[in-house]
């Protein structure tokens, strides 16, 4: 049993004096920093709200990819009972959700209030763009983001008629399959590539391809009788933040459908690109 589950059920009994002794601990984690918002010697920063401090290393520590609650203490140094009171909490916020392995994860809440927001440069440069991939190649068209082992879609545009692949804004798709998962993936540290692949449907030679071509398709993948084609969206410093798609019923988009939708859906990502560098240069 995973050792996240057992220590759940171990204490599924005992919310009431969790919660209970929530404010007492908060309260003794706010004063516990003398200097508010000054670095550590250690190199961290302490806001003067310890309980808030701690917080973020969770948060921090689940940046880098989803992670049992043992190992978020080892990365976060945290007592075991505090580690897990706070990522229970913030599960409860969807800020962390559970994958398959029930494994701690960055949640969807994030994507929420960035887009709730208004300033997610991505976001809103990316309507049009998504409508114009749909009326050039008549499929359903969207954007993710990943997500620890999932890929969030943060935003869609849809076919108003006929077979469509449906997929709503907020919708959690896997890490294993799909283009858009293989773009995701491909650009990323060896490390986390090779943890990526290791329950995939690519290989790591199919990742090399798309890796050295800027575009991946897959067919039958993801979703019986669905395919698509994605390309990557990278910041102004290059790295791959996000991936555009176009997705559809593999018996109108054939078998092979890179090799004739691929240049559009890379012209899309190269416009997003640009449009985020343009953006961050304050152009």
């Amino acid at each position: 049993m995973p050792e996240e589950l057992d220590e759940t059920t171990a204490t599924s009994g005992q919310t009431t004096d969790i919660d209970d002794t929530t404010d007492a601990a908060d309260a003794a984690d706010t004063t516990e920093a003398a200097d508010a918002a000054e670095p550590a010697d250690d190199g961290e920063i302490h806001s003067g709200v310890g309980v808030l401090d701690k917080t973020v290393k969770i948060l921090d520590a689940l940046e880098s990819g989803p992670a049992t609650l043992g190992q978020l203490v080892a990365a976060t140094g945290l007592a075991r009972p505090t580690a897990h009171r706070l990522a229970i909490a913030l599960e409860r916020h969807r800020f962390v959700l559970r994958d398959q392995h029930s494994r701690f994860a960055l949640g969807s809440r994030f994507a929420e209030l960035a887009a709730a927001a208004g300033e997610d440069r991505l976001l809103t440069a990316a309507g049009p763009i998504l409508q114009t991939l749909l009326d050039r190649t008549g499929e359903s068209a969207q954007i993710y983001r990943r997500q620890g082992d999932q890929r969030v879609c943060i935003a869609a545009v849809e076919r108003a008629s006929g077979l469509r692949d449906s997929i709503p804004v907020g919708a959690m798709l896997s890490m294993e399959a799909g283009s858009a998962a293989q773009i995701l993936l491909a650009w990323e540290d060896s490390e986390r590539l090779h943890q990526g692949l290791r329950h995939a449907k690519f290989s790591a030679a199919k990742l090399a391809a798309v890796r050295k071509r800027g575009w991946s398709e897959s067919v039958n993948e993801r979703e019986e009788g669905v395919c698509s084609i994605s390309a990557p969206i990278r910041n102004a410093s290059g790295q791959v933040i996000a991936a555009i798609s176009i997705s559809g019923p593999s018996g109108r988009m054939g078998s092979a459908p890179g090799r004739r939708y691929a240049p559009l859906v890379m012209a899309a990502g190269k416009y997003l690109t640009d449009a985020l560098i343009k953006a961050s240069s304050g152009r």
